[in-house]
Order: structure tokens, then sequence, then C-alpha cells
């Protein structure tokens, strides 16, 4: 199906319209990503899409091959490694500290947020969900009151999304809400210990997402 895009910020929502594609796995690893073909399904320039698709490449999730031209990024098992135990490093320490730090508007956005993420679990809302589990991550490093910690957390946002709607397809919504359940509370509680220690557990370890990439892959549902 087109999608429409509003002509304000043309090479932004190009670029957020990709990375949601690339993210929701509607465009898969490895597939090309022709210039023309997407510029004339989105009524948008060659130059406009090129622009998104250099920004992508900064952000980890696209990349230019020689004689071939650009693709979705494909994740190999060391590139997942990578993401696993760096996003683990990071949000144990930024859970951590958010757990040593937590005040009471502190503890009332968590919460908050946490009662969207199961919403969206109840309702079975995968994209919401995928999208709100992304978004108590980020502000529980944001509690953490670390701000060069969140600064390299956002330098690789976007990878770690791919590797968390990785994991999500693993899970039932409504058992990913529960799993981060025990991790508000103990934040809330100040108990920076077995905070720090759920934060890691609930990162699934590399192995289950290439178990999962070895079955037959859905027919893409992208821009082609």
């Amino acid at each position: 199906m087109t999608e429409t895009i509003n002509r304000q910020s043309l090479e932004a929502q190009a670029t957020d319209l990709l990375r949601r594609q690339i993210v929701g796995g509607d465009l898969r690893a490895g597939e090309r990503l022709l210039e023309t073909a997407i510029a004339e399904r989105c009524g948008l320039s060659r130059g406009t899409i090129r622009s998104a698709l250099r920004r992508l490449i900064e952000e980890g999730l696209v990349c230019h091959v020689p004689y071939t031209g650009y693709q979705v990024i494909d994740l190999s098992e060391h590139d997942l490694w990578e993401l696993y135990t760096l996003r683990g490093a990071l949000e144990s320490l930024g859970t951590r500290l958010a757990a040593s730090r937590i005040d009471g508007p502190g503890t009332r956005q968590l919460r908050a947020a946490f009662a969207q993420l199961l919403a969206a679990a109840e309702s079975q809302d995968h994209e919401r969900a995928d999208r709100l589990d992304r978004e108590l991550h980020k502000l529980i490093i944001r509690l953490s009151g670390h701000e060069r910690l969140l600064q390299h957390y956002l330098r690789v946002e976007n990878q770690f999304r791919v590797y968390i709607a990785l994991s999500n397809r693993e899970v039932d919504a409504r058992e990913i809400c529960e799993s981060h359940r025990e991790l508000v509370e103990s934040i809330c509680a100040g108990d920076a210990e077995r905070a720090e220690k759920l934060a890691s557990a609930n990162i699934l370890p590399p192995e289950k997402i290439l178990r999962t990439r070895r079955r037959d892959a859905p027919p893409s549902r992208g821009i082609r």
C-alpha cells in the first residue's frame, strides 16, 4: 500500500518512513533499497531519498555496498553480540543510577510510562507496545541523571530499536509487559542492586534472535 508523506520536512519524514519499515521488518535484512523506486512510490525526488538513506547509514540501519547500492543492514551474529553486550552495559548502569536517585516525580513518570505499555500490551497493539517498550528504557536512562550516558545511548538508539523489535517477536506483548513490572517497581523502590540485575535479565540473548532468523522469513511488504 502506498504511504503518503506530508510535504513538511520531507527528508525527515522520508527517513522516518524508511526507519519504521526497517525496524518493523517490512524491509528485511539485506534487502536492496532503490532510490528511483522509493522516490516514485513516495512522490519525492531522488535527492530527498538519497539524503534519507545517508541519514540511515549514520544510524547504522542502512549500508552502501559498492556496485550494489543501498541495502538494509544485515546484522551478523557478531553485530547482535555487540548490541546485546553494549545495551546490557548501558541499561544496567542507567537502571542502577535511576534507582539510586529516583524521586517522587520520577516515580510518577516511570509508572505512567509502564501503564501505557501495559495498556498497549493488553490490546495486543504490537507496534505501539514496541514503541512504548523503547520509550520506557529511554526514560530510565534519562532518570539516571547521567547526560553522557544518555548521549551514548541515543547514538545507538536506532540499532537498539532493531534489536528490541527482533526480541519482541519471540515474546507475547503481555509477557514483555510483565517482564518489566518488577523492573519498574524495583527502581521506584530504590533497590538499585536488584533493578540492575533485572535490567540485564530482561534483554533477550542474541542466540534466541538468531534462532528466529533462521526460520523462513515472510515476504517483504516494504517499498521496492
